[in-house]
């Protein structure tokens, strides 16, 4: 069976209709993917794996029926949720990966599996900040804070967020084309599978002898639909999610795969 790859959903107790639609997402997804690969910001933010909003019912709910039927799960820490945690994995099945993953995929191929904000290294700011929220020192601090306590500092992360990236440059936001290579070069891959960016594409990557290739999942809008992208024997394609179905006519595989 295929396997399916979405990012950047951004859920939260405002987003009724991106929730409904990727509860579709698990109905429809069910008979043709053995896999579901959520690669980071699942969620706006995340405050622990003790939040217990009511919003978050239903869609652990689905979850377990996902894996409670055979199918895995596997998730990716993003900017947005970093706080992600095991326990939480645990009680939906899901397996939690590490920041920089490589799978083989169902055509034999192997792939690295990242998240993608680490890799917008021009962005000098945003790195500092990231290495500053992944100190487990201060990830330990913040989670003995009260849960209203860690939601109103979820609430001026963001806001900060809004306002810097208001004041960015399109391109710092973006993967710095190093990065990518050092990355690829680290785990001896010529795949690369992210989101992150919002840019939904297919990149190809030559260097000397090498083609290598960097796959990139689109964010969902506010009426649930997004860029994804599966991965079978024949390869990677990409699909285009209409909140209801499917769109197989915008399934584009690249040349050379």
């Amino acid at each position: 069976m295929s396997w399916l790859f979405i990012s950047d959903l951004h859920l939260g107790p405002e987003t009724n209709a991106v929730t409904a639609s990727f509860l579709r997402l698990l109905t429809r997804a069910s008979p043709r993917f053995s896999h579901l690969f959520i690669l980071g910001d699942f969620f706006e933010s995340w405050v622990g794996d003790d939040d217990d909003s009511p919003w978050l019912q239903p869609l652990e709910q689905a979850l377990c029926a996902w894996t409670a039927s055979g199918r895995a799960l596997l998730l990716l820490q993003g900017n947005r949720d970093f706080l992600l945690g095991a326990a939480w994995a645990t009680r939906c099945a899901a397996q939690l990966l590490a920041e920089e993953t490589v799978v083989t995929l169902p055509d034999g191929q192997t792939a690295l599996l990242m998240h993608g904000d680490s890799l917008c290294t021009d962005d000098v700011a945003y790195q500092n900040f990231r290495r500053q929220v992944r100190q487990p020192a201060w990830q330990t601090a913040v989670l003995a804070q009260p849960l209203a306590q860690r939601h109103e500092l979820a609430r001026a992360l963001r806001a900060q967020s809004r306002q810097a990236q208001a004041n960015q440059a399109a391109n710092i936001m973006d993967v710095n084309a190093d990065a990518v290579r050092a990355a690829l070069q680290r785990h001896e891959v010529t795949r690369l599978i992210h989101g992150h960016t919002h840019r939904p594409a297919c990149h190809r990557l030559a260097d000397g002898d090498t083609s290598s290739w960097r796959y990139v999942c689109g964010d969902w809008n506010e009426k649930g639909q997004a860029q994804v992208l599966s991965a079978d024997a024949q390869g990677i394609a990409s699909l285009f999610w209409e909140g209801e179905n499917f769109n197989a006519n915008v399934v584009a595989r690249p040349s050379g795969i």
